[in-house]
């Protein structure tokens, strides 16, 4: 993925996806105000009883979750969204089959592969992470993990690609996707990480631990959900999909809610019992371990990164900021703010 070096933007306005993303209204009344652990409690209340299709209906689900402004097949394993794609799907007349290479045909691509949960009902037919993708594509990535690939053994047309892993914490073969889609698997897993809290600690992965992200597969969904922000791809198909199934992706219509989640709890949890510890104060981030160097980071309340530099010493000057909400990271603690 694109090293995203930051520098902070001065003068950004938030605009929430509530009007874009179609959200019916009291919809997340239940979430509003959480983080943390009751958050992500309250987002399964509220999206876990979806009507739950079957295998065969995907298929025709697709043309309106999947299809691409010219009507043909959105497929995230082939597509090129900022040039020109190298070949592409027609619905019905391309579906597998059989496939002898790439551009064949497309079929039913689980992003959370069936043998992980055992191919259980409603996981199976969940369209939030079920995509159309080229059969022969996704027959290359199989059950592999999602990770970001150092030395590559295969590359795909769109550039797809398996190879031994480069993400910290995981080091055997995985499948990365190309950057555009990063960040609309990585609010896929959150998305399954919430809907079926109760059922992921059966899972078998190595990206899960003890009923959720492990450790290094969260980090770098974050990253990547940081790195490729919400498109109105992921908005339309969240919409549709809603249409169909009676459930949203949380994660899509509020991205901020990742950090709420994932970042800040972590952050509270360690920062009670590790030595470092964040404050703001006189426009300067402060810290009480000074004896390391550390990353610094500070996220908006729409979930995206502003700023990332090196934090040297016990005190920060944060740059001047609109009004708003933000997270600032240190390390592995957090410090939610108001400027």
């Amino acid at each position: 993925m694109k090293n995203i070096r930051a520098v902070l933007v001065t003068c950004w306005a938030f605009t929430g996806l509530s009007a874009i993303g179609q959200i019916p209204p009291g919809y997340y009344d239940n979430a509003e105000g959480l983080t943390g652990p009751a958050l992500k409690s309250a987002l399964f209340g509220i999206i876990s009883a979806h009507d739950v299709q079957s295998y065969s209906q995907l298929w025709g689900h697709f043309q309106s979750t999947d299809a691409r402004p010219d009507g043909k097949v959105w497929d995230i394993y082939s597509d090129r969204p900022d040039s020109i794609s190298p070949y592409s799907f027609t619905f019905g007349t391309d579906q597998c089959g059989n496939y002898n290479g790439e551009g064949d045909c497309y079929n039913r691509e689980h992003s959370v592969p069936q043998d992980w949960f055992n191919s259980a009902s409603p996981m199976l037919t969940d369209l939030f992470h079920v995509y159309p993708t080229d059969g022969w594509v996704n027959n290359k990535r199989g059950s592999l993990p999602y990770a970001e690939v150092g030395s590559t053994a295969w590359t795909g047309l769109n550039g797809s690609k398996t190879g031994y892993s480069i993400t910290p914490g995981y080091q055997y073969t995985v499948f990365e996707p190309i950057d555009p889609f990063k960040g609309d698997l990585a609010r896929t897993y959150f998305y399954m990480m919430t809907r079926y809290m109760p059922d992921v600690s059966s899972w078998t992965s190595p990206m899960f631990s003890t009923g959720d992200l492990s450790a290094w597969a969260r980090n770098m969904m974050i990253a990547w959900s940081d790195g490729d922000p919400v498109s109105q791809k992921e908005i339309d198909r969240n919409n549709a999909i809603y249409q169909i199934q009676d459930n949203r992706n949380p994660f899509i219509d509020h991205p901020e809610w990742i950090h709420s989640i994932w970042t800040s709890t972590v952050g509270v949890e360690e920062s009670r019992s590790n030595a470092d510890r964040l404050w703001i104060a006189n426009g300067e981030l402060f810290r009480s371990n000074s004896s390391t160097a550390a990353v610094v980071e500070v996220f908006g309340s729409d979930g995206r990164k502003l700023l990332g530099d090196v934090f040297l010493g016990t005190r920060f000057q944060l740059p001047a900021m609109s009004a708003g909400v933000y997270l600032a990271r240190v390390g592995t603690v957090t410090l939610r703010f108001v400027r």
